[in-house]
């Protein structure tokens, strides 16, 4: 090799402390075994949960702000994931979206962790608001864009409100999974709200308004 040739570029090197993964699954899986065991979310101190994944209270601090944050995540672990649009058109994008909240809704009815939090998250208005602000929300916004996607490409009424539509869209599984617990979660009801709802709102469509009173 010549003094010329400084030979091969070395890598500089990494700065700060690389997040672990396995350390980050073994302190969210420490919380799911203690809510598995019954112990309340608001007796679930930072402590204790450093104590059962057998890591310091520093080692949670680097990754979550709080308990919140962190349960937040534990939701997310606990929750099927988010899905992957396909971007075919509208429809299919509706109805991937709708499908992962049918499974979220029938995981929330056979696992004991989605139960128990989801329940003792309405007394904790942090814990709600940060799930509210980090997993609803986007989800919500996603939906949003999927139907100005479809307006744009001629899928969808221009005319359609589509926050409102947003709502119609989610409103029948969200009232089998929380409003009628027992209410059935079959296999095709994603596809069939989304036909039945798409069916009136298409360009062209219109409700034909009734005969005027003789």
């Amino acid at each position: 090799m010549s003094p010329a040739d400084p030979g091969p570029r070395q890598e500089a090197p990494t700065r700060g402390r690389p997040r672990s993964e396995a350390v980050e699954r073994a302190i969210i899986e420490s919380v799911m075994k203690l809510l598995e065991d019954g112990v309340p979310l608001a007796e679930l101190s930072i402590e204790r949960i450093a104590r059962t994944a057998g890591v310091g209270k520093a080692t949670i601090y680097r990754r979550w702000t709080g308990k919140e944050d962190l349960f937040v995540d534990v939701m997310r672990a606990a929750e099927p994931p988010d899905p992957e649009l396909p971007g075919t058109s509208m429809r299919d994008d509706l109805v991937v979206l709708l499908e992962a909240l049918r499974l979220r809704g029938l995981a929330g009815r056979t696992s004991a962790i989605l139960h128990n939090v989801h329940a003792q998250m309405k007394s904790s208005p942090n814990l709600w608001a940060a799930y509210h602000r980090t997993v609803i929300l986007p989800r919500r916004r996603l939906g949003l864009e999927v139907l100005r996607r479809g307006q744009d490409n001629g899928e969808l009424r221009t005319d359609v409100d589509l926050e409102l539509l947003n709502d119609i869209v989610v409103g029948p599984i969200l009232v089998r999974t929380v409003m009628r617990p027992d209410a059935d979660l079959p296999d095709d009801l994603a596809e069939r709200i989304v036909d039945t709802l798409l069916e009136g709102l298409r360009p062209g469509d219109r409700a034909v308004p009734p005969p005027a009173a003789i």
